[in-house]
């Protein structure tokens, strides 16, 4: 049989989820059947305006007809082959991602979590090979979040969260410090910190945007203590920001970038950039993976790229986000918006996000809550105004009604 003669009731589909699944997530009510552009259309076909973006994966919009025809064009020569092998997919997207963004090795992982993984790996051996045994340590930021690998839970600053609880004990060699204060960082290192790894953007913190002082200090004081500076930019990273990485909106260019969630067009991949110097740390036999580099995957992620470079999207993130950024200060009880470009985030003064998110779906709105006052926006990178407009309708009505 095949999936698509697949004839369930929504009721089937869900009597079957709860049969066969974990419950870490709580789902929407509805089965998201087809991808248009900036919707999803359902199982009875209401549209949803998906300003969820996948969480910040669908960057040219569902089924983005460049993307799909790179990956049906791929499925038909090569689905896989081992990292034993040249393949073109891969050779072409390695080039295509360093000239655009200034770096010089680029090493492809299967998610922003591996991403993250490998770049803390680098890192820890980096501080080894060149410093002595003890230089391993890392600090980041209070409320990041960098994955949930145990290294990269490790790295995240939600101590007493669902994310972290019962997990421990943790890796080794992390240490917290307040994100935007530059003293805390510089207080929170010391001989043995080897590297600063931090979010241009903190998304599932509130969205609360690095400043320039900020990230520029970090540079200075990574280079003064040979330390190495790390920009975990899974969701900041093509385009979302208003430039093509986050880190070139603040004129700063940090030693090792992870990135993933829109380079891949909604197929998995990830990497990390760094210069030709340090990617001299990982010899044969020092990192690898089975599907990294995947030919399909890589062929998705150059279509998606090249689409977001060729169509200026991250220009229309930046124009567009100002304008949805302003419109969304109308909204009742809203306490602030912020941002950079099209990752938005509304901090209400009660604790509705998690209403607000159920109860816009319910509307055809789709967006996520990333703390109990705050909701994020993570449109298509190609979102109109006229779409921005819809989605401050919905949003509107449905906080009106909460906070009435």
């Amino acid at each position: 049989m095949k999936l698509q003669d697949v004839n369930k009731t929504k009721d089937d589909i869900k009597d079957m989820y709860n049969t066969y699944f974990y419950e870490t997530f709580k789902r929407l009510d509805f089965i998201a059947e087809t991808g248009e552009g900036s919707y999803i259309i359902a199982e009875d076909g209401k549209k949803y305006l998906d300003f969820m973006a996948g969480i910040a994966v669908n960057s040219t919009g569902h089924c983005n007809k460049r993307v799909v025809e790179a990956i049906k064009a791929q499925c038909e020569t090569m689905i896989h082959a081992s990292n034993y092998c040249y393949t073109v997919p891969q050779v072409m997207l390695a080039e295509l991602i360093c000239k655009n963004i200034g770096m010089e090795k680029i090493y492809f992982q299967n998610s922003g979590a591996e991403a993250n993984e490998a770049m803390i790996k680098l890192a820890r051996k980096y501080g080894k090979d060149n410093f002595g045994p003890n230089r391993y340590k890392i600090v980041t930021a209070s409320n990041s979040f960098h994955g949930r690998t145990l290294a990269t839970l490790a790295a995240t600053g939600q101590p007493g969260t669902p994310i972290q609880n019962n997990y421990d004990p943790f890796i080794p060699g992390f240490t917290y410090a307040e994100y935007n204060n530059l003293q805390s960082f510089i207080d929170a290192c010391d001989e043995d910190t080897i590297a600063v790894m931090v979010e241009p953007v903190q998304g599932e913190g509130g969205v609360i945007p690095a400043t320039k002082e900020f990230l520029q200090g970090l540079r200075k004081l990574c280079d003064e203590k040979n330390m190495l500076l790390l920009f975990d930019e899974v969701q900041t990273g093509w385009g979302r920001t208003g430039e093509l990485m986050g880190f070139m909106t603040y004129d700063v260019k940090p030693d090792c970038v992870s990135m993933a969630k829109a380079m891949g067009g909604g197929m998995p991949i990830g990497a990390m950039c760094t210069s030709a110097k340090l990617a001299l740390t990982f010899g044969p036999g020092a990192h690898g993976s089975t599907y990294a580099g995947n030919p399909v995957c890589c062929a998705a992620s150059y279509a998606q790229i090249s689409e977001i470079i060729e169509e200026k999207l991250a220009d229309n993130a930046k124009e567009v986000g100002a304008y949805f950024m302003e419109k969304l200060k109308s909204i009742p009880d809203v306490k602030e918006v912020r941002g950079k470009g099209l990752m938005i985030g509304v901090e209400f003064n009660s604790n509705i996000a998690n209403d607000v998110k159920y109860n816009s779906a319910d509307e055809g709105l789709l967006m996520t809550a990333v703390r109990p006052a705050v909701i994020r926006f993570v449109p298509p990178l190609n979102v109109t105004r006229d779409d921005c407009d819809k989605a401050w309708e919905i949003l509107n009505k449905v906080v009106s009604e909460l906070v009435k």
